[in-house]
């Protein structure tokens, strides 16, 4: 009996593991800019709001990929930002709120200053910032785990810094070779 219940916990703590490894360590915005300071590494921010369901999509089928959140957790510092909610944010020396958040709304609410800031025209879409905290680029829309695969190592790499036209970026997206299971 005792052997059993030695292999039965062994299995659930592998199974935990399992599980813990293949979700995104997901900070706040905040706190991704203050690990910089210690640890430079990019900033991937997945903007959403409650009711898109691509967002939810996103979440659930590329985020909850586990090469893709192990990618993230170990090479990006990740954050979930709601395009719609009332989180402050301090960023290059100013600081972002929603005024017109009203907690008592169910559906749509208004959209928060720093996704404004940041020309965030439509949900989802992942922003990266480098290394340093500088914005990079938006990506707007559903991204199934192979599509994200190519941005996350093509800003983990650094090499949209040797890509300075479309046709270099077209070639770059046409030799990729995605290495993520679907």
């Amino acid at each position: 009996m005792v052997l059993n219940k030695s292999f039965l916990f062994g299995f659930l703590t592998l199974c935990f593991w399992n599980l813990q490894s293949q979700t995104v360590n997901w900070i706040s915005l905040d706190e991704a800019f203050e690990a910089q300071k210690k640890v430079p590494k990019e900033i991937i921010v997945d903007v959403y709001t409650n009711w898109c369901g691509p967002c939810k999509l996103l979440d659930k089928k590329t985020f909850g990929n586990p090469d893709v959140a192990n990618f993230i957790n170990e090479h990006f510092y990740a954050v979930k930002f709601n395009a719609e909610g009332s989180e402050k944010v301090n960023f290059q020396g100013n600081t972002f709120e929603n005024p017109g958040y009203d907690a008592t709304k169910k559906g749509r609410n208004a959209t928060h200053e720093f996704t404004r800031f940041l020309g965030v025209s439509g949900y989802p879409t992942i922003l990266f910032f480098d290394d340093t905290g500088q914005y990079l680029t938006p990506l707007v829309g559903y991204q199934k785990p192979q599509q994200l695969e190519l941005y996350l190592k093509l800003f983990y790499d650094e090499l949209y810094k040797s890509l300075t036209t479309q046709e270099d970026f077209n070639a770059f997206s046409k030799s990729f070779v995605p290495q993520f299971k679907s």
